[in-house]
C-alpha cells in the first residue's frame, strides 16, 4: 500500500483519532511502499515528517539555527533551508548581528528575504533602518517607507522615527519635514524622540530656526513636555543659525525646569558664542563647567579656541592651543587649522605659515585641510608661485588632489586672468577624477563671463546643473543678459528654465527681461509660454509689444490660443491685435475655422470688430463661406451698438 493512497490517509486519520491528536505531515519522499518497510523500520522512512504544532523548534535549536545561518558561506541558501523553522525575533537577531558589523550586503538581503516571507515587524524595520545608515539613499527610504502595507508597522513611532532620523542624517532635512507631516496626515501620533529628530535637523536647513520653534510649539500643544535631549537639539539649532541670545535663554529655561545640563548642552550653547564673538560669556561658561563638576573634554575646549580666534584674541588662541597639545587634544590639524584660519583671515599671513611650518614639524596627522587654508590664503594675496609650491608639496607627498585645494588655485588663476594656468588645473582634475563641486563651476562661470566667453560659461552652467548643482539667480541672471546681447536667444531661454524648475522662487522681473530677449530672437513660440505662465508679473507694455509681434509673425494655429491666455490674464485686447490676426487669417483661407472660433469667441468676451475689419472680411466672404461670415457678424454689429 502507497503512502499517497487515500487508504493510507485513512488509517493515520484513525490513529490520529485514537491518539486524540492532530498531526500535519510534511515528506520529503513523494511515494514509499509499505512492502519495502520490514518490522521496525516503518520510523526511519518518517524521518523527514514534521508536526509543527506538536514539535516546534526548541529554543537551542533556533539559536543553533541563527548561529548557522550568521556563519554560512551561502546566506541565501542557508535562508531557504532553515528560514522557515525561525521566528521574527529570531530573524531580527540575524538583522541586527549583520547590522553591527557593518556587513550591509548580508544585511540587505535578509531583510528583502523578510519582506519576501512575512517574517517582518517593527523592529525589523526599525533595526534595518538605523544600520543601513547613510548606505539607504532619501529616494529609497521615502519609497520602503510608502510601501509598508501595515499600518499597525507603517505608523508606529519607532517606525516612523527611523525613518526620519535615516533622512536627517542622510544630509536630506527638507525631505523628512514633508515626510513627518504626510506622517501625521496618515495617523502617526508624535514622540518626543519624534520631535528631538526633527529638531536635529533644523540645524542644518535654512530657516531652521524658525521651523524649529514651530516644532516646539506643536510638540507642546500635543501635551508633550521638553526633555534634556530636545533642549540639546534646540540648542545647537540656535547655535547653527546664530541665535545667541536665544539659545542662553532656553539653556536657562532648562535648567530652570530641573535639567542637568551635560557637556553637549555647554558645547552647543559655546557654539553659539562663538558665532557672537562673545568670549568673555564663554570663559564664564567654561568656570560654571567646573563648579558643576564636568570634565572639560577635547570638543569643549575646541569650541573655546575658536571663540577666541573668531574674537581676534589670536594670544589666547595660542596660549589655549599649546594647553590642548599638552592635554592631548592636538593630535590632529583641526585646532591648527582654526588659528591658522582665523590669522590668514584676519591679514596675519606669516602668522599662519608659521603656525602651518610647526604643525608639519610636529607631524600633526593632516586630511589636507591645513593645506587648503594656506594655498587660499596665498591665493587671496595673489602669491601664486607660493600657492603652487604648497599645492605640488601636498601633491607630492600623499599623492592626491583635494577639491578645495583645486578650487582655491582655479579661483586664484581665474582672478589674475591666466587662461593657460586655468586649463592646467581643469585637466588636472580630470587627470585625478575629481567631480568638480557646486564651487568649481560657480568659479568657471564667473570667470568665462569676466572673458566674455558666454558661451562657454553657457555649456558649463549646462555641465553644473545636469550635475545636479543649482546655479545662483544673480548668475544665472547676469549670463542671460549676455547671451541675449550676443544674440544666443535659445541659450539664454535655456538658463531661464534652469532657474525656473530649480523649486526656487525667482524675482519677478526675469520674467519680463526673458520675454524682451525671446521677442529679439523671435522665439515667439517660447515667449508665448512665459507670457501664460506669468502673465500677472510682466507690465501691459511688454505684454502689448509680445502680442503684436506673436499676430504678425507667430505661429498661426497659436493666435486663438494666445488671444484666450491674454484676456484671461486680465490683459484688454485692443483692435489692432484683432485686425492683425484677422489679416493672418484673411491670407491663410484654409485656416478658416480658426477665423470663425475667434469671430464667434470675440463678442462672448465683449469684443466687436470695428468697420474697416469687417469690411475686409466681407470682401474675403467669397473664401470663408458668405452665410457663416454673414452670422458671425451680425453677432458683432449687435455687440458694437451697445
Amino acid at each position: 500500500m502507497a503512502l499517497s493512497s487515500p487508504s493510507f490517509f485513512c488509517g493515520l486519520a484513525t490513529l490520529s483519532n485514537r491518539n486524540r491528536r492532530s498531526h500535519k505531515f510534511r515528506c520529503s519522499t513523494s511515494v514509499v511502499t509499505t512492502n519495502c518497510c520490514k518490522q521496525g523500520e516503518f520510523q526511519y522512512v518518517l524521518t523527514d515528517y514534521v508536526s509543527p504544532n506538536q514539535f516546534p523548534a526548541s529554543r537551542t535549536d533556533r539559536q543553533s539555527t541563527i548561529l548557522h545561518i550568521q556563519d554560512s558561506s551561502d546566506l541565501a541558501s542557508a535562508l531557504a533551508r532553515h528560514g522557515d523553522t525561525l521566528k521574527v525575533q529570531d530573524m531580527n537577531v540575524i538583522l541586527r548581528y549583520f547590522g553591527k558589523l557593518n556587513r550591509r550586503p548580508e544585511l540587505r538581503q535578509v531583510f528583502e528575504w523578510m519582506q519576501q516571507n512575512q517574517k517582518i515587524n517593527v523592529a525589523s524595520y526599525s533595526s534595518y533602518v538605523k544600520f543601513m545608515g547613510k548606505s539607504l539613499s532619501c529616494v529609497d527610504a521615502v519609497e520602503m517607507y510608502r510601501d509598508i502595507k501595515d499600518r499597525s508597522i507603517k505608523f508606529n513611532v519607532s517606525v516612523c522615527n527611523a525613518f526620519l532620523s535615516s533622512l536627517i542624517k542622510n544630509g536630506k532635512s527638507e525631505s523628512s519635514l514633508k515626510l513627518f507631516t504626510q506622517m501625521k496626515r496618515d495617523g502617526l501620533v508624535p514622540d518626543v524622540f519624534t520631535y528631538s529628530t526633527l529638531l536635529a535637523g533644523c540645524a542644518k536647513v535654512n530657516g531652521g530656526y524658525y521651523k524649529a520653534l514651530e516644532l516646539v510649539q506643536e510638540m507642546m500643544s500635543n501635551g508633550l513636555e521638553m526633555d534634556s535631549v530636545t533642549y540639546g537639539s534646540l540648542l545647537s539649532v540656535c547655535a547653527s543659525h546664530k541665535e545667541c541670545n536665544e539659545a542662553a535663554k532656553y539653556f536657562q529655561k532648562m535648567k530652570d525646569e530641573g535639567h542637568s545640563p551635560n557637556v553637549y548642552h555647554y558645547s552647543s550653547l559655546l557654539n553659539a558664542y562663538s558665532a557672537d564673538r562673545n568670549y568673555e560669556k564663554a570663559e564664564a561658561l567654561i568656570e560654571e563647567m567646573r563648579s558643576a563638576g564636568l570634565v572639560l573634554n577635547k570638543v569643549i575646549y575646541t569650541t573655546l579656541l575658536k571663540v577666541y580666534v573668531k574674537g581676534g584674541l589670536f594670544e589666547k588662541s595660542k596660549e589655549l592651543l599649546k594647553e590642548l597639545e599638552a592635554l592631548g587634544y592636538a593630535k590632529d590639524e583641526m585646532p591648527f587649522c582654526l588659528l591658522m584660519d582665523g590669522l590668514a583671515k584676519s591679514g596675519h599671513l606669516l602668522e599662519a605659515k608659521s603656525v602651518f611650518d610647526e604643525m608639519m614639524e610636529k607631524q600633526v596627522k593632516t586630511d589636507g585641510y591645513s593645506y587648503s587654508i594656506m594655498i587660499s590664503a596665498f591665493c587671496r594675496r595673489g602669491l601664486l608661485e607660493d600657492a603652487k609650491k604648497l599645492a605640488s608639496e601636498f601633491e607630492e607627498k600623499y599623492d592626491k588632489y583635494d577639491i578645495v585645494i583645486l578650487n582655491a588655485m582655479l579661483s586664484a588663476y581665474c582672478r589674475a586672468g591666466k587662461m593657460e594656468n586655468v586649463m592646467s588645473m581643469m585637466k588636472k582634475m580630470d587627470d585625478s577624477a575629481i567631480s568638480p563641486d557646486w564651487n568649481t563651476f560657480n568659479i568657471l562661470i564667473r570667470y568665462f563671463c569676466k572673458e566674455k566667453l558666454y558661451l562657454l560659461a553657457y555649456r558649463t552652467m549646462e555641465d553644473m546643473h545636469s550635475k545636479g548643482h543649482q546655479p545662483e539667480e544673480g548668475l544665472c541672471s547676469s549670463l542671460i543678459y549676455h547671451l541675449g546681447k550676443t544674440g544666443a536667444h535659445s541659450e539664454a531661454f535655456s538658463v531661464y528654465n534652469m532657474l525656473r524648475y530649480s523649486k526656487r522662487t525667482i524675482s519677478n522681473a526675469l520674467h519680463e527681461n526673458i520675454l524682451h530677449i525671446l521677442i529679439a530672437g523671435r522665439l515667439l513660440k517660447d515667449a508665448y509660454v512665459v507670457v501664460k505662465d506669468n502673465a500677472g508679473f510682466i507690465s501691459q507694455p511688454a505684454i502689448k509689444k509680445f502680442s503684436v509681434n506673436f499676430m504678425r509673425s507667430g505661429n498661426v494655429n497659436l493666435i486663438n490660443d494666445v488671444m484666450n491666455a491674454m484676456h484671461s490674464s486680465g490683459h484688454k485686447i485692443d483692435q489692432e491685435l484683432f485686425d492683425l490676426a484677422i489679416a493672418r487669417y484673411i491670407a491663410k483661407p484654409e485656416k478658416k475655422e480658426l477665423l470663425l472660433w475667434l469671430l464667434k469667441w470675440m463678442p462672448v468676451k465683449g469684443y466687436a470688430i470695428d468697420s474697416s475689419t469687417r469690411n475686409l472680411i466681407l470682401k474675403n466672404s467669397h473664401l470663408f463661406g458668405h452665410q457663416l461670415i454673414a452670422e458671425s457678424l451680425s453677432k458683432h454689429l449687435v455687440m458694437s451698438k451697445r
